[in-house]
């Protein structure tokens, strides 16, 4: 493909240099080669050089010549030619006489062929007779013959044999690609298997999988490719794994052309992803098709998109019906919707399933989506399991809730961890309460940072009255969660850190967040806002956020409109603003608002 022609800067593969002399001229040499060798042998094999005739009979073998190499091959096997013996064995075997190939085999063998060793055992091994097999197979191993190596690992890990993987690793260490790629394999999902205590095994049997992945890759293994790309590409080594893929994918690797085009796609180059996603879904890879579609489908281009899902999920991939799904449900086609989820949730898909319990949900099924969410969550969902601590919090069935948000949250569900939390401090269990609230804010919850920054700052001993732009205190860690939370948009969180700053004697501070609050819609931000302006002598603009904060149902703040009016003489508006604060409350102010509006009635009616 030409396409990536231009991407040999990106990758520095060298592989678009051609070499100075053309390819058939070289093909052409090499043939000239082949043939003088093959005179000078034949010439002297017609004088009677028996290893003249051996090495003269396998390159007619080699060349597929069985007529020609035949009797030169049997005259040199009577005068004891063992490699001789051996290719005439395997002659009768391309002629389809495995019987008399395998009695040849057996003299070569005897006679200290490796070769013939190695024939004849996959002879028995093809036979049944597995105790022969091995037999001859670990003579041509031990004495080095790699194919001999691999044949004998390959039948001892069929029966589950442990000394398979010393010959495989013979066989690799010899220079046979397959047992390298074979090995590697093995190697790497033993580090996958190992738990946290054997981290430092696992990094090693990794380093061991890449070596034997790069030797079986640099041999032309296309899969060993695929694999050594991804070790790489999770290490962050994205150059040299898009080296690797690109190599695998030109072999012809589907999976390698999908990766590629993961790769190209975060490095900004989407059109050079999509060609080899292309080339990837054309050869049968549903990934890469779903990718395809996913693609489309941001461009606005839907029925491309649905197109590739469906291509997804003709090739096995239940992600194409979750896609299709998800694509319909954003259209309003709610039926069809359900159909695609449905189709994916049977079929395993745990977020098909947790998205369809959410579809029944919202058309108000509640009974009909409880299953489809048990069942994601039990396949590993998290969003399932919060979404049943929903479902059972709104049914009041607070345990069974507090179970599922717990489930959710040990798996990282900041929101279910937030859930949790709250419990535990209606619960009075302060230190598990905080525990859960840290992980839920440490998760981007501004509601937790708010939470826990509360739990936090009553814990801090009362600290010294000061007055207003006297800096005296450091600030504290619940301040600096309040401020994480104010910075998420979080109004009360704004507030607090605006009454923090006031109290520190950071006034600029204080204003800014109150104001942020204030315009967000906070009557306490505004009534805040209010006090600190008037302090500052601005009362007529502390009266414009006391009259927001008042019409949003702030009782203090609509009886200190009512006292401006009444200092201001004009008593009618104090008499309103003081009725309205006796009815908001709370009833401190309601007393208050009271005593100010009977003397302001009676001020008015004298």
């Amino acid at each position: 493909m030409d396409v990536m022609g231009d991407k040999a800067t990106l990758f520095e593969t060298g592989r678009f240099v051609q070499p100075s002399a053309g390819p058939d001229e070289a093909e052409a040499g090499e043939a000239a080669e082949q043939a003088a060798e093959e005179l000078r042998q034949r010439l002297a094999a017609e004088a009677g050089d028996v290893e003249a005739m051996s090495v003269l009979g396998a390159m007619l073998l080699r060349r597929g010549d069985l007529d020609g190499a035949e009797p030169h091959l049997r005259t040199a096997t009577t005068a004891g030619d063992r490699a001789a013996a051996n290719n005439l064995g395997v002659l009768l075997h391309q002629r389809g006489y495995p019987d008399e190939a395998a009695g040849w085999w057996r003299i070569a063998a005897v006679a200290g062929s490796a070769a013939a060793a190695h024939a004849l055992g996959r002879h028995h091994r093809e036979r049944g007779d597995e105790p022969a097999a091995e037999y001859w197979l670990r003579q041509s191993a031990e004495q080095g013959h790699p194919l001999g190596a691999y044949a004998l690992a390959d039948l001892l890990e069929h029966r589950g044999d442990a000394g398979a993987e010393e010959w495989m690793r013979a066989a690799a260490e010899r220079g046979h690609r397959e047992a390298a790629y074979r090995l590697a394999r093995a190697l790497d999902r033993k580090a996958a298997g190992l738990d946290e205590g054997g981290a430092d095994n696992g990094v090693e049997l990794l380093g061991q999988a890449e070596q034997f992945y790069r030797q079986a890759a640099a041999r032309g293994h296309r899969r060993a490719a695929l694999h050594l790309g991804a070790i790489l590409e999770r290490r962050g080594e994205l150059r040299e794994a898009g080296r690797w893929y690109l190599t695998s994918a030109k072999d012809g690797e589907a999976r390698a052309a999908c990766a590629l085009g993961f790769l190209l796609r975060d490095a900004g180059d989407t059109e050079s992803a999509a060609v080899w996603w292309l080339r990837a879904a054309q050869d049968g890879d549903g990934n890469a098709a779903n990718a395809l579609g996913a693609l489309h489908a941001e461009r606005g281009e839907t029925q491309t998109a649905e197109r590739w899902y469906r291509a997804a999920m003709d090739a096995g991939d239940d992600n194409g019906a979750y896609n299709l799904g998800l694509l319909c449900a954003e259209q309003g086609r709610t039926a069809q919707a359900e159909q695609w989820y449905r189709r994916a949730a049977y079929a395993g898909h745990r977020e098909a399933a947790n998205a369809l319990a959410i579809l029944l949900l919202q058309c108000g099924d509640a009974t009909g989506a409880e299953p489809w969410f048990s069942k994601a969550a039990e396949a590993g969902s998290v969003d399932a399991a919060f979404n049943l601590g929903i479902l059972f919090a709104g049914r009041g069935e607070a345990e069974v809730a507090l179970r599922w948000y717990g489930r959710a949250a040990a798996a990282g569900h900041s929101e279910a961890a937030l859930q949790v939390g709250i419990a535990r401090l209606r619960e009075g269990d302060e230190q598990a309460a905080e525990r859960h609230l840290r992980c839920a804010a440490g998760g981007g919850s501004a509601e937790a940072a708010y939470r826990l920054a509360t739990v936090l700052d009553a814990r801090r001993p009362p600290e010294p009255a000061h007055e207003l732009g006297e800096v005296l205190h450091e600030k504290t860690e619940c301040e600096e969660w309040y401020e994480r939370a104010a910075t998420q948009g979080h109004r009360r969180a704004q507030v607090r850190v605006g009454m923090m700053a006031a109290a520190r004697g950071d006034v600029v501070e204080a204003a800014r967040w109150y104001r942020v609050a204030a315009e967000a819609g906070s009557r306490n931000g505004a009534f805040n806002l209010g006090l600190l302006l008037a302090r500052e002598g601005s009362e007529p603009e502390a009266a414009v956020w006391w009259k927001r904060a008042a019409d949003a149902g702030h009782g203090r703040a609509a009886l200190r409109l009512a006292l401006v009016y009444a200092r201001q003489g004009a008593l009618a508006e104090g008499q309103r603003w003081a009725d309205r604060a006796v009815s908001l409350g709370p009833a401190e102010v309601s007393e208050r608002a009271a005593r100010l509006r009977d003397a302001l009635r009676e001020e008015l009616s004298a």
